[in-house]
């Protein structure tokens, strides 16, 4: 019989017999990196945790080849490692903890097979190259879903940003509003249009009145993207309005020689709004007994 196999039946035989629980000394480094003063997971979660760890490790030893880390059982302990993973990162916990507690749980688990069984698997090669090779393995399981989960939170942030980056309303029928505040550069001028263009697309706007009052700056390129974004929108069949160009912009357009006789402008976001609906034929009467105007047809 091959070395590997005599001891992986050994050790196989220790848990499903000679061992009997072992769960308690498993529960010891779920304690230190998860319980107690860090509350990532409750006293009933640390027991079953436990509990659940013996029975996979039991799984792959009685497998047809504990040696291979692609088998059934040993897919089924790194699903393990993967959703604790992500119950202790979305908990607040990091990712070294997850690792230290791995660590933790190999020697804890050969110390606790040692004492049970009076042999020295400290001593075996074989043994320490079993633990070892399945552990640095569930260690890269912890590692990737570490980086996995970092990627989605990135992917879900960038997608706040451009909600934010864009708030695009629709103050009339057919009339879109959208105020851009801060510094306007390539990448979101880029996000910005994506938006705008699908957003018309998907509800047939006529007239979209984009206020620059909130722009700190802009440079060449910003402008041309500007530019390209106004053309645009005049392609899908949609009017165009610039307000609220303060006086640094409208000269550092000047600058730029960006040229913008042929688009709409208006001073403010409320004057843009009245050619908007003067634009949809739409007239801007006021309320009786109000001073502020309301649109009618």
């Amino acid at each position: 019989m091959p070395e590997e196999q005599r001891i992986t039946e050994k050790l196989k035989a220790l848990f499903d017999h000679q061992v009997g629980d072992i769960s308690p000394a498993l529960e010891q480094p779920a304690r230190q990196y998860f319980g107690g003063v860090h509350g990532l997971l409750d006293e009933h979660e640390l027991s079953d945790l436990s509990l659940e760890v013996q029975h996979l490790i039991t799984g792959v030893l009685g497998s047809e080849n504990p040696f291979d880390r692609e088998s059934p059982e040993f897919t089924a302990l790194e699903s393990f490692f993967v959703n604790l993973s992500r119950k202790i990162l979305t908990r607040g916990g990091d990712v070294e903890d997850i690792v230290r507690y791995t660590q933790s749980l190999q020697n804890t688990l050969i110390q606790a097979l040692q004492h049970e069984s009076s042999v020295e698997f400290t001593k075996s090669r074989s043994v320490l190259m079993f633990f070892s090779n399945h552990f640095i393995e569930l260690i890269l399981t912890v590692f990737r879903t570490y980086l996995n989960q970092k990627d989605e939170t990135i992917r879900l942030q960038e997608s706040e940003i451009r909600e934010t980056a864009t708030p695009i309303t629709e103050i009339w029928d057919g009339v879109l509003t959208l105020p851009i505040i801060g510094s306007l550069d390539s990448n979101r001028t880029m996000l910005v249009m994506d938006s705008l263009l699908s957003y018309i697309a998907r509800e047939h706007s006529k007239v979209v009145v984009m206020d620059l009052t909130g722009v700190s700056n802009i440079d060449s390129q910003v402008s041309h993207h500007l530019i390209q974004m106004v053309r645009a929108i005049q392609l899908m069949g949609a009017q165009a309005i610039l307000t609220g160009i303060r006086p640094e912009i409208a000269r550092a357009l000047t600058t730029l020689n960006i040229d913008l006789g042929d688009i709409c402008t208006r001073g403010s976001l409320s004057d843009g709004l009245k050619e908007a609906f003067s634009l949809l034929g739409v007239q801007v009467i006021a309320a009786q007994g109000s001073q502020q105007g309301a649109p009618a047809h």
